[in-house]
């Protein structure tokens, strides 16, 4: 029988996506919360994001594989995932520090790599872009060029759109609407939810 439990009914099932009143950083109450810092502790569900992403760098009929020479994760939530896609694909990792050292290296990022060249950035999810256009420029500014972002999920509230006013592409293994629409088909969330869901991020 043909296995049809989706990427997207496994984070559910572990708790990635939540359905409910949830209050955000920005003082907003959401009837949907994401949190895919919880895939630390579910390897095999990692694993299969790990896949799923790297099949996305590597292309199918309708993109053309993404070109680049290192991962460059964004702490936290996209740090373990990176590593994860790092093990998948066989590229070396970076990432910039959320904190800068005073002793030590005192490096703003760790990993090795050379000016010139090109990182993917890679993290959890995007809503508006604006943290990630601040990932950006550590990594900019130490002389590597971004042309791409990587994401599992695309909240589909204007990040890129944001991100292409910056000459990047973003590129994501998953939107809000097809999890939505997935989680609907298996009975875990009803159309008048999704609706609702849908509905509040489209006015936030």
């Amino acid at each position: 029988m043909e296995d049809t439990h989706t990427l997207a009914d496994d984070l559910y099932d572990i708790g990635c996506v939540k359905f409910g009143q949830f209050k955000l950083k920005s003082g907003l109450v959401s009837p949907i919360y994401i949190d895919l810092r919880l895939l630390v502790s579910h390897p095999v569900v990692l694993r299969r994001v790990a896949g799923a992403m790297a099949a996305k760098i590597a292309g199918d009929g309708q993109e053309l594989p993404i070109q680049f020479d290192r991962l460059a994760a964004i702490p936290y939530a996209g740090l373990p995932i990176g590593v994860a896609v790092g093990l998948e694909t066989g590229k070396p990792l970076i990432y910039p520090r959320k904190e800068v050292k005073d002793y030590g290296t005192a490096k703003l990022i760790e990993g090795e790599f050379r000016a010139g060249e090109v990182a993917l950035l890679v993290d959890d999810l995007i809503t508006k872009g604006t943290s990630k256009i601040e990932s950006l420029k550590p990594l900019t500014d130490a002389g590597l060029l971004v042309k791409d972002v990587l994401v599992l999920i695309d909240r589909e509230q204007g990040g890129q759109a944001e991100l292409s006013t910056f000459g990047v592409t973003l590129h994501s293994v998953l939107t809000l609407s097809e999890i939505l629409a997935d989680l609907v088909r298996s009975n875990k969330l009803t159309g008048s939810q999704r609706d609702d869901v849908l509905a509040w991020i489209r006015s936030n």
